[in-house]
């Protein structure tokens, strides 16, 4: 089992289900989800091109994904991020874009957010106590011989290279593609997600995410608000955090929620 935390929106959000149904998969339920019929593009060919970020789930990542240290379990991990986010302030990023990241298309701001930037910080600071070390096969796939000094050090440091100075928020949207397949790709990732990103997008919540097994497709265990409970709305004060439904043949886990909400008091 690893842990993951990451920004997603909501369950309603219509940007949740515009991803959903581009990558072909829900992640909150962990189902596939239809894909959309896009004028010149076979199914085949966008389900071929969102493999990668369909197994990951519609995400900005923020802490990677992580073994939990020996001394260290679920309840605990789910305690002290109710506790982190309780005392973190909801903020905007004031436009998002499809930008292209590297070889892939994703969602970017348009202007780095510093406030952003800083809760990525404070977030693998706070948390980097559950992570159990890196094992020599994990710092293999991270490929060290190719990173630069910072992201080196970040990686033996804090078992990621891409924090800290290093981060960017981004939203992933397709796997490496070659120049002409991005360009087929381009406007129909404009035209699907373009009419969603014409506000803010609202910092509201951090997720934590669980990949069962190794290579197991991720999804979202729970998401959690950020502020204390006094400051929100008043139709939003009645749980610190939701946990979500398992995905079809998940094991439900009362006990390990039964006991971070204990440890909540």
């Amino acid at each position: 089992m690893r842990y993951a935390i990451c920004f997603t929106p909501p369950m309603g959000d219509p940007l949740s289900a515009a991803a959903a149904s581009w990558l072909g998969r829900s992640v909150y339920s962990g189902e596939p989800v239809e894909l959309p019929a896009l004028a010149g593009l076979a199914v085949s060919e966008v389900a071929f091109h969102t493999a990668v970020p369909r197994r990951f789930g519609f995400h900005a990542m923020i802490m990677a994904p992580f073994r939990l240290a020996p001394d260290m379990d679920e309840a605990q991990l789910l305690k002290a991020l109710m506790l982190f986010t309780s005392a973190e302030a909801p903020f905007e990023i004031e436009r998002m874009e499809v930008a292209r990241l590297s070889q892939c298309f994703g969602l970017v701001p348009a202007v780095p957010s510093q406030a952003m930037h800083l809760l990525a910080a404070r977030v693998v600071q706070a948390f980097d106590r559950f992570r159990a070390p890196l094992g020599e096969d994990e710092i293999e796939r991270a490929d060290p011989d190719r990173l630069t000094a910072p992201q080196f050090t970040n990686l033996h440091r804090w078992g990621d290279p891409y924090v800290m100075d290093e981060y960017r928020f981004h939203m992933k949207l397709t796997g490496p593609l070659n120049a002409d397949v991005g360009r087929r790709l381009e406007p129909a990732l404009r035209g699907l997600f373009e009419p969603l990103l014409s506000g803010p997008l609202r910092i509201e919540s951090l997720a934590l995410f669980v990949e069962p097994e190794t290579g197991a497709p991720m999804r979202v265990h729970s998401q959690h608000p950020l502020g204390k409970i006094s400051a929100r709305p008043r139709g939003d004060k009645t749980r610190r955090f939701t946990e979500v439904p398992p995905a079809q043949g998940d094991a439900v886990r009362p006990s390990l929620l039964a006991a971070a909400l204990r440890a909540g008091r």
